[in-house]
C-alpha cells in the first residue's frame, strides 16, 4: 500500500474547507482507495471509464466517484448510473449524450465544462471564445452543468501557471454572474495546487502526492 496518511491529513488542513479535494485514484488498487475512505476522504477521481466502473462495483456505495478523463461519447452509458461528476466535457454533443444516458436512470448529472488553458496542444477542452459562444439548449433536463475546469501548462515557470489560473477564474466569475448553477471552479493538481487556491480554486484534483508516482505497464 502507497498511500501517503502524513500528505492527506496535511493537505486537508491545508484546505480548511476552502475546497473539494478529489483523490485521483486512478491506476491505483482498491485497498489504497480504502485506506484514504477510512481517514474519511469521499471523492475520488477516476479517469479510464472500465477502471472506474470496475472500482465503483468493489467499494463503499457512498463514494462520490468524478471522472476526470477525456470522456468518449460511446462510453457513457456504462458510468452513467452512478457518476457523481463528470470534469472534462469539452463538446456540446458529448453534453447531449450524458444528458440521454443520464434520463434513462433518471439522473441529473453534474458536468464541468472544460476549458483549454494551457499551452499544451495535446489538452482537450473549449477556448474561452468558443465557452461565450456556447449554447447549452434548455431541454437538456438531466444534466446540470455547475461550473468549469482546466489544467495548466506543465511548467517550472509559476507565473505562467499563476496567469492561466486567473484567467480560468476571471472566465468563471464571468459566467457565475448569469449562470446560477455555476458553484465549481476545478483547477489545481499535485505539483500546482498551492497556486490554484490563491487563485480561486474551490476543488483540486490530487493524485501522486497522496498515492505515489504512477507506475504503468505495458
Amino acid at each position: 500500500m502507497s498511500v501517503n496518511k502524513e500528505a492527506y491529513l496535511h493537505i486537508i488542513n491545508e484546505l480548511k474547507g476552502k475546497a473539494t479535494l478529489v483523490a485521483v485514484s486512478k491506476i491505483k488498487p482498491v485497498e489504497d482507495i480504502l485506506a484514504l475512505y477510512e481517514l474519511g476522504q469521499k471523492d475520488f477521481g477516476e479517469n479510464y471509464v472500465q477502471e472506474l466502473v470496475d472500482k465503483q462495483a468493489q467499494l463503499p456505495t457512498d463514494i462520490y466517484w468524478h471522472f476526470i478523463g477525456h470522456l468518449q461519447s460511446n462510453k457513457v452509458k456504462y458510468i452513467a448510473p452512478f457518476v457523481h461528476l463528470i470534469h472534462g466535457v469539452d463538446s456540446l454533443k458529448l453534453l447531449q449524450e450524458i444528458n440521454k444516458q443520464a434520463a434513462k436512470h433518471n439522473r441529473t448529472i453534474q458536468c464541468l465544462l472544460q476549458v483549454h488553458i494551457a499551452q499544451e496542444t495535446t489538452k482537450f477542452g473549449f477556448s474561452f471564445e468558443e465557452l461565450e459562444a456556447l449554447l447549452i439548449p434548455k431541454e437538456l433536463n438531466n444534466v446540470e452543468v455547475v461550473g468549469l475546469m482546466g489544467m495548466a501548462s506543465f511548467s517550472d515557470d509559476k507565473q505562467l501557471v499563476r496567469n492561466e489560473f486567473m484567467q480560468l477564474k476571471n472566465q468563471f466569475e464571468k459566467l457565475s454572474s448569469t449562470h446560477s448553477s455555476f458553484k465549481i471552479l476545478s483547477m489545481g493538481m499535485s505539483d500546482d495546487y498551492s497556486i490554484a487556491l490563491e487563485e480561486g480554486s474551490n476543488m483540486l484534483r490530487i493524485g501522486s502526492l497522496l498515492f505515489g508516482k504512477r507506475i504503468y505497464t505495458t
